[in-house]
This record gives structure tokens, sequence and C-alpha cells, in this order.
């Protein structure tokens, strides 16, 4: 049997993901000649027939729905390898790469990096922009990231954190709701709404804070509809269709005209954190944490997460 190539094997696996060579091909923006060359290359390799061409696409053989059962763990392992690799390498280099989401901290993570990097002659910030705290934490534990600015809690024991900033929670309404013109509410002002629930956090734990679940006097918080991203839940506010419970200060990258954000004055405030893994540089985590809190003018110990 001769070495996989993993070029082949990534090749075969689009195939069975489109059922087809010419949809293997469109995704990997591969003629539908390489794609099928590979696939030809990957059984030679291993000395077995993986898939059966038939007039409506392709089918597995016994080999071929082994090979896809294991290949993609294959692949996922080694770009995790690599990962873990170069992170080696960059903090050899002096690197530290930080995640964030971008309605998140941003600006934050922005004048964080650049005091960092006057600070420590020679070290090279890199910022990862992520999608949700979902991706933040995919990226973390893929080792593409060594630090993020996440809100707590996140819910993973394998990471540890360090709050650098506290953030009071705030209610979004639409405009004609019958709080819309409050200059404040209190969560049992809020107790027959149901709290929109974006699909974009990290844990069981991390939901019921963001949902204020229990609330102060036992109750449970009524749970509205999930929906697929933050930003979908302006959406469905502006339609009547429930309240949300983020961070104040999302209210500045998340505006809309039809929508109020009003404080809640006995809410439990949110926790901004470094959450970092145990593959992180320490010294340049600890030197971060101290620039964050000296732009935040926080002060509190390391935890685990």
């Amino acid at each position: 049997m001769g070495d996989i190539d993993f070029r082949h094997l990534r090749s075969f696996l689009a195939v069975v993901r489109e059922r087809s060579i010419t949809g293997a091909g469109a995704v990997l923006h591969l003629t539908q000649q390489a794609v099928s060359t590979h696939v030809r290359q990957l059984e030679r390799a291993l000395g077995v027939v993986l898939l059966v061409r038939t007039s409506r696409g392709v089918l597995l053989t016994p080999a071929g729905e082994e090979l896809a059962a294991g290949g993609a763990a294959v692949i996922d392992d080694v770009a995790r390898l690599a990962a873990r690799v170069r992170a080696v390498a960059d903090a050899q280099a002096g690197t530290l790469r930080l995640a964030c989401c971008p309605a998140a901290a941003a600006l934050l993570a922005i004048d964080v990096a650049d005091a960092l990097e006057k600070a420590v002659p020679g070290l090279n910030v890199m910022l990862t922009g992520a999608r949700s705290p979902k991706d933040e934490l995919r990226i973390l534990r893929d080792g593409r990231a060594d630090v993020a600015f996440m809100w707590l809690p996140v819910g993973d024991v394998g990471l540890h954190h360090a709050v650098v900033r506290s953030d009071p929670r705030a209610v979004v309404l639409s405009t004609r709701h019958p709080l819309a013109g409050r200059p404040a509410v209190t969560l049992a002002d809020l107790a027959d709404d149901p709290v929109l629930r974006p699909d974009v956090l990290t844990s069981e734990e991390a939901e019921r804070f963001w949902l204020a679940d229990p609330r102060p006097d036992g109750s449970p918080a009524p749970r509205g509809p999930i929906v697929p991203r933050m930003e979908d839940c302006l959406l469905e506010i502006g339609r009547g269709r429930g309240i949300w419970l983020p961070p104040q200060p999302l209210g500045a990258v998340m505006p809309a005209d039809n929508l109020r954000w009003i404080p809640v004055t006995d809410a439990e405030h949110f926790d901004l954190g470094v959450v970092w893994t145990d593959r992180a540089p320490q010294s340049l985590v600890t030197r971060l944490i101290a620039e964050v809190r000296s732009v935040t003018g926080h002060d509190q110990h390391l935890h685990p997460a």
C-alpha cells in the first residue's frame, strides 16, 4: 500500500459529501478530471475500489464507506496538529493570536493589540475575527488562536479566563412594546415576555445566563424562539416575537430605529473575559490581561473557565 496524499483524500471526501464528481469539483474549484484523477490515485494507493460510478452519480463500496467514516476525522486531526505546530512557532517568534467577535470587543481588541505591541518590543499581535461565541470556541480548541475575548460564562472546563470588564445588561424592545418609553426596567417588568435565543452560545450554562434564568424570584425565564444569529434577534423583536437581554455595549454596534435598548437595573452584569488554553504562551497572556485592565480599569484574579 502506498502513502495517502491528503489532497486525494480531500477530493474523495468532497465526492462523498456532494454525491457526484461534478459537485465535488465545484466545491473544490477543481476540474471534474482532476477530481477523478485524485480518486483513482487514492484507490491505487490503498489497493481498493472506493467508488462505483453510475448514471445518477456515485455509490460507495464497503471500503469507500469505511474511509468516508474515518477520513474526515483524520483531516481534522492533521489540521489541528498543524495549528498547534504553528502556535509553538508563533510563541517562539513572539506572536500572540487574539480572537474576538467584531460585535463584542473589536474596538477594545484593536486598542489592546496596539498597546501591547508598543509595550513589548518585537511582539506581533494577530487579530482573528469570529462570527459567534461558538466560532470563537472552535478557533481556540483548534489552536488557531491563543486567547479570545468572550462574555462569560463559557462553560468549557478545558479553558482558563480572567475577567477584564463588567458590562451592564439591557433589554431590546420594539418601539411598539408597552415598556419602550421607560428609562429603565426590572426583570419583574419583563416576566411575561419570551426571550429570544440566538443559536451561537457555547453551553447550556451560557444560555441560561443570557436568558437571566432563573429570575430573582426563582421563576423560570420564558423561552422564546431560537434564531440562527444575534442579528436575527433584532428582526424578530421588530416583528413583536420576543425580547432580548444582551450586554449593553452591543447596542452601539447593532442600532436600529425601530428598537429600544433599555437598562435592566436588577439583572446580573455580563463579565467580559480573556479566555485561553493551556497551549497559550502564559507570559504573553499575563501581559495582555494587564494591558486590557489598564484600559478598562478592571481588577480581578485569574480563574478556570
